[in-house]
């Protein structure tokens, strides 16, 4: 997986990097596993715009992810990598040996003629899917349910993976992308591998009209509105802001956020860098 930049030939490839496709086999998606998607240009059931800078875009289809990956003990082949407008990773069509057909977030490395096993008993390599408690120490997993049965929930982005430092009793101790060590139960399932499209940080809109075509409207910076709009705003010439904090007045940059009576802290060995 690489990236590509572009000559300067036109103002909006200038600055523009993008993810190569040379990993995606197919730009045609699975009929079955495909699902409406409505968007809401950021307002509620009333009209009332509730989420700025939210408009327009692309027209998309939701792409029916299999995160629990319950089908123990069936083989399944890979049938292509895709990609997917709903998220930064690429997703795989696997096909069961029963027939049937599901999606799920593609691990790097992962190849079109595999074939994946989940469940207790599953081999520890790349895409299978398996209980904590048979994960080898040291390995890198993602997709990790925080609840026996819940499906995935941790490390699914693009590139992000979590390392599974030590087992204590019940619990596994994983370090997690955000640099937080956390105790999950063992009976919890991990797929094996790093997701993919690592390089997705990389990239680089390079025009205002690419994230347009994402669905993105212009965003306005605090400081530039007036004391009515923002508490940033207002003052002589180009003020500062002062301290940076959000629309509704709450302290950015610093402030915890995470309420300090939160049931699973507990689990939580060691917090993340900050």
């Amino acid at each position: 997986m690489a990236v590509r930049k572009f000559k300067p030939i036109t103002p909006g490839q200038r600055h523009k990097i993008i993810s190569t496709t040379s990993d995606i086999t197919t730009s045609t998606p699975e009929k079955s596993l495909l699902a409406p998607k409505k968007r809401t240009g950021g307002r509620n059931n009333s009209g009332k715009m509730t989420v700025r800078y939210i408009g327009g875009g692309h027209k998309q289809r939701y792409r029916i992810v299999d995160f629990k990956r319950q089908r123990d003990g069936i083989p399944a082949v890979v049938k292509t990598i895709e990609y997917d407008p709903n998220r930064t990773a690429r997703i795989a069509l696997l096909v069961y040996a029963d027939g049937v057909k599901t999606y799920i977030i593609a691990p790097n490395g992962l190849e079109v003629g595999q074939t994946l096993v989940s469940g207790p008993g599953a081999a520890p390599e790349l895409g299978n899917c398996l209980p904590l408690a048979e994960v080898p120490l040291g390995t890198v997993v993602h997709g990790i349910e925080l609840y026996p049965g819940q499906g995935a929930v941790m490390a699914r982005s693009a590139g992000s993976y979590a390392q599974l430092l030590a087992r204590e009793g019940k619990y596994a101790i994983l370090k997690l992308p955000s640099g937080e060590t956390r105790m999950v139960l063992t009976t919890c399932r991990a797929t094996i591998g790093v997701v993919s499209n690592v390089d997705h940080g990389l990239e680089q809109h390079g025009k205002a009209g690419r994230r347009r075509h994402l669905g993105r409207r212009p965003r306005n910076r605090g400081v530039v509105m007036n004391p009515v709009d923002h508490p940033m705003g207002g003052g002589e010439g180009r003020a500062s802001g002062g301290h940076p904090r959000s629309r509704k007045g709450l302290l950015a940059k610093g402030y915890k956020t995470r309420a300090k009576k939160k049931a699973s802290s507990k689990f939580i060995v060691s917090k993340k860098k900050k």
